[in-house]
């Protein structure tokens, strides 16, 4: 059987993470298959070792393939860091056709005349996105396409990246063995899979707290108005619990996750904890309070600067569904509180939204796979995401296998008849033939 499949592919600061996901027949998303698996080669969201790189993708690449029963071929991917920059540039174009209604023609001129604008030579644009058209003067206009006019121009936002960690990121994927089928910024992927249309229509921002990286998009009237990235984020705070306590990045990592706090007025009940000794040193005890007293500045510090960045975006008033908190640092207890007190909105905790339960959907309900299932959506909403994979049960795979072993077998013979000829000075030339003759035989067979 056949289907329309794609697969989306997140690679992070602190994880890696692949998703074969389809249509369902409800219309939600249905996940066939999940690989994940920390990150090793990133930092801030930016290449900085490719072998590590490529090793990581390759391992959970694996691991969907093997869950899913699919052949993975291409992916979408997503990219991030604080090497991203948003451009607000205003295109211009003429009607030109007899009866001056404004065509697909015409939209696309003017997106094309809207990316002719002045970038460093470093820097390549990654998406292209009208917010409004004005067509002779009148504004607000989101669809233009069957109206009439002379002149029509366009708001257009424009995200760039630098050249060398866009074509990093690539080269990883493509040495893993798959191809990349699109590169889409993080933020837009998770606010495909978390916002609704009606909270993007009365206005929200969304910001997603990763390992390397916090990126914001704020959304109006269905349009995104507001990007940006910055590069202090969930490893942040793994550092401090590491260097505070003394110990090291793993534990500092578990220590984190299994008693971390982000708000201390929100700690109901106070708690001990051991954390083991390094070297054969004792015990150290921890209280949860204690703890709490290393994260929540650093947390209170993230938020602050998302907050400035609203600010300055001119979008922090006017946020009608106030902000959604996602990404695996959000999972940290306390966290929607911290955020209520620095924004002052109404503050929820975002997970991926119209997930099927007829596949592995319960296991992607978490902030942690935001952007995973975001970069699946944006494979399945391409308009030439024509391509189909087989689905590969097991024994199929088995009888692939088993018949790789069986041509390396025959191989083997082949050479071993070849040392034992060489050996054989006494053979006839009649035999010799013979032999030859027998060698085609087999080769032809496999």
């Amino acid at each position: 059987m056949k289907k329309h499949i794609t697969v989306g592919l997140d690679i992070g600061t602190s994880k890696v993470c692949a998703l074969v996901a389809s249509t369902a027949e409800d219309g939600g998303l249905e996940i066939l298959g999940i690989g994940i698996t920390e990150s090793e080669g990133l930092n801030r969201g930016v290449v900085v070792n490719i072998e590590k790189t490529v090793k990581t993708i390759k391992k959970v690449i694996e691991q969907a393939e093997q869950q899913s029963g699919v052949k993975i071929q291409d992916v979408v991917v997503g990219i991030a860091g604080d090497h991203i920059e948003a451009i607000q540039t205003r295109g211009i174009v003429g009607i030109s056709n007899p009866n001056q209604e404004v065509q697909q023609s015409d939209v696309d001129r003017l997106i094309a005349n809207a990316k002719n604008i002045k970038i460093p030579a470093e820097r390549q644009i990654i998406h292209v996105i009208p917010q409004e058209f004005i067509i002779d003067g009148q504004d607000g206009i989101i669809d233009p396409i069957g109206m009439s006019g002379v002149r029509m121009e366009a708001e257009v936002h424009i995200i760039t990246g630098l050249n060398t960690a866009i074509k990093n990121i690539q080269t990883c994927v493509e040495r893993s063995g798959v191809n990349v089928q699109q590169v889409v910024l993080e933020p837009f992927a998770s606010s495909r899979a978390i916002l609704t249309e009606e909270e993007k229509e009365v206005g929200i921002a969304l910001i997603d707290i990763g390992g390397g990286t916090t990126d914001i998009a704020v959304f109006q009237e269905n349009v995104i108005r507001f990007t940006s990235i910055f590069g202090v984020a969930g490893k942040h705070v793994t550092d401090d619990v590491r260097k505070c306590l003394g110990i090291i990045a793993n534990q500092a990592e578990r220590v984190k996750r299994e008693y971390g706090h982000s708000y201390e007025a929100g700690i109901m009940k106070d708690e001990i904890f051991m954390i083991p000794g390094i070297s054969g040193r004792p015990p150290m005890e921890v209280s949860k309070k204690d703890l709490c007293k290393i994260i929540e500045p650093r947390m209170e510090e993230i938020f602050e600067f998302a907050a400035n960045e609203l600010n300055r975006s001119g979008y922090l008033d006017k946020l009608g569904a106030g902000v959604v908190v996602t990404g695996g640092t959000c999972l940290l207890n306390g966290t929607e509180d911290l955020a209520r007190k620095v924004f002052g909105v109404p503050v929820k905790l975002g997970i991926p939204t119209g997930i099927s339960y007829s596949g592995l959907g319960p296991e992607v309900e978490s902030p942690v796979y935001s952007t995973g299932v975001g970069l699946a959506l944006y494979g399945l909403d391409t308009e030439n995401n024509n391509t189909k994979y087989e689905s590969k049960v097991e024994e199929v795979k088995v009888e692939e296998k088993v018949n790789k072993v069986e041509k390396e077998s025959k191989l083997k013979s082949i050479k071993n008849k070849k040392a034992e000829s060489a050996k054989d000075k006494d053979s006839t030339p009649k035999e010799k033939v013979s032999f030859v003759k027998n060698i085609k035989k087999i080769l032809e067979n496999l």
